[in-house]
């Protein structure tokens, strides 16, 4: 059997091969470049904890903040004669937080005065939206919020209360309230 003449035996490649390479010296060890081996990404963390999160909230909670307010589940109020749309405006962000009132460790007695007095003094300043926070009661002797009920109680008495809801998880959730107080 006759081979085609383009194409050469297989001892033929290898002798041509090496015959093309015999000046071809090897690079000193120094000049060689190694490559680092490719970095794993780093893990969100912090993001996938939130993602968790807001998981395992969805499946607790309900549907949507009105349905809540409809379930009497999230703490709510709203001055006779506004329209819900404030309600809304205020759980939605519409207004910024222009101070706030931290209730943690205090007393009945002393929350209330501190809510009076910060009520008083935020209008004088002419602030509009605050946020008083009143804890969700882990400290507490049984675990439970004492002054969650309370607070809601205080504010729906003050004239100058319009309206106030449950602030959202990042800022407080069933912790804190946002407060709209009169212009």
């Amino acid at each position: 059997m006759k081979r085609p003449p383009d194409r050469a035996a297989p001892d033929d490649d290898a002798a041509l091969f090496r015959a093309a390479v015999r000046d071809a010296v090897p690079l000193p060890a120094a000049a060689r470049r190694l490559r680092a081996p490719a970095r794993q990404p780093p893990v969100p963390v912090q993001s996938l904890l939130d993602e968790h999160t807001a998981l395992a909230e969805s499946r607790t909670a309900p549907l949507d903040a009105d349905a809540a307010l409809e379930t009497g589940e999230e703490a709510a109020y709203l001055r006779e004669g506004l329209s819900r749309q404030v309600l809304r405006r205020l759980r939605r962000g519409h207004w910024v937080v222009q101070a706030q009132l931290d209730l943690h460790g205090l007393t009945r007695d002393e929350a209330r005065a501190a809510v009076g007095d910060f009520l008083r003094e935020s209008v004088r300043h002419a602030r509009r939206c605050v946020r008083i926070v009143h804890g969700k009661g882990l400290g507490s002797r049984n675990r439970e919020p004492v002054l969650k009920e309370k607070i809601r109680g205080w504010l729906a008495q003050r004239e100058e209360v319009l309206a106030f809801c449950q602030a959202p998880a990042a800022q407080g959730g069933s912790g804190a309230l946002f407060v709209l107080l009169k212009a």
